[in-house]
């Protein structure tokens, strides 16, 4: 694979004042400003700066950080994008290019890897199996401040479904996991079960973004803490997802984009070892949890993005 991985993402939001004291509580770390002053910055324990926020009149997402390894990784994606008649802007180390369905510009840089420590594998107890016995489990123990690991997915929509599909598989060198029918693909570009979604939509918009944490016990407890003096940021957890099979926990943030806590993603270590499949009904959106809420199909902002997109500039 040309690409390996999600290297960071850019929010253009109304208040950013509100929605930077919101990820900052989040778990991730302030980083200051960009040198022009037209970005805030932030950091994930593990993956660098990750996030980036600036002023728009709307919520939306500006910009996808993709990491490559080299400028032959550049070069393979350049020819791609030139059969695909795709018009791309390229410099020594990155290349950037829009998708016009899902109105997203992609930064694909080289770029170091990823490398994770691993988490701590806790024992545990099941019937006829005391791995933890005479003690309590150490996760309830926990006292420390819930910091994502890194960034892993969005999930976008797009006018054309299908076509930014096209886009980012055949262009870039994403490859497809899983598909919902006539609804969403989930597309990867790293080990991770997925790092894109597209799902059709009648407007371009950042469904979410989702921040890796060691274990669902982080979820929780994440999501307890950033809910304790804000319930109305709650909007769908605690659960686990069957495409991807991780455990979930939903929140919105001041903008109305949510973001995710998320742990035990689904790895894909050998592309020939995994047989992408289609997958139907309730499935298509979670395992168990709690029942979905309208709301998180149909964001309670979807009405004003639409007229926001049709608006005059």
């Amino acid at each position: 694979m040309s690409l390996h991985g999600l290297t960071s993402i850019t929010l253009g939001v109304p208040d950013v004042e509100a929605v930077c004291g919101y990820y900052e509580e989040f778990g991730l770390r302030p980083l200051g400003r960009s040198p022009d002053g037209q970005l805030r910055r932030f950091g994930t324990l593990e993956g660098g700066e990750q996030l980036a926020v600036t002023e728009a009149p709307q919520r939306r997402l500006l910009e996808i950080g993709v990491g490559a390894d080299d400028r032959d990784d550049l070069d393979r994606i350049a020819a791609n994008l030139t059969r695909l008649g795709a018009e791309f802007g390229r410099g020594g180390e990155e290349l950037v290019v829009h998708d016009p369905h899902s109105a997203l510009r992609v930064s694909i840089k080289i770029a170091p890897r990823i490398v994770e420590s691993p988490a701590r594998q806790e024992p545990t107890n099941g019937p006829g199996r005391p791995d933890r016995a005479n003690g309590r489990a150490p996760a309830i123990e926990r006292t420390n401040r819930v910091r994502p690991r890194r960034l892993g997915h969005v999930v976008v929509g797009s006018l054309d479904q299908e076509a930014s599909q096209e886009f980012f598989t055949r262009g870039l060198g994403f490859k497809v996991t899983d598909r919902v029918p006539s609804l969403a693909s989930f597309l990867r570009c790293s080990t991770d079960h997925h790092n894109l979604l597209l799902q059709r939509a009648p407007v371009n918009f950042l469904h979410h973004s989702a921040w890796e944490v060691d274990d669902v016990d982080e979820v929780g407890r994440g999501a307890t803490a950033m809910l304790e003096e804000h319930p109305e940021r709650h909007v769908w957890g605690l659960g686990r997802h069957h495409i991807g099979s991780n455990f979930f926990w939903y929140l919105k943030d001041p903008a109305g984009n949510f973001s995710e806590y998320y742990a035990d993603l689904d790895c894909i270590l050998e592309d020939q070892l995994w047989n992408p499949s289609v997958v139907e009904g309730a499935r298509g959106i979670y395992n168990w949890g709690p029942p979905v809420p309208p709301s998180f199909i149909n964001p309670d902002d979807l009405a004003a993005l639409m007229t926001g997109a049709h608006a005059p500039r």
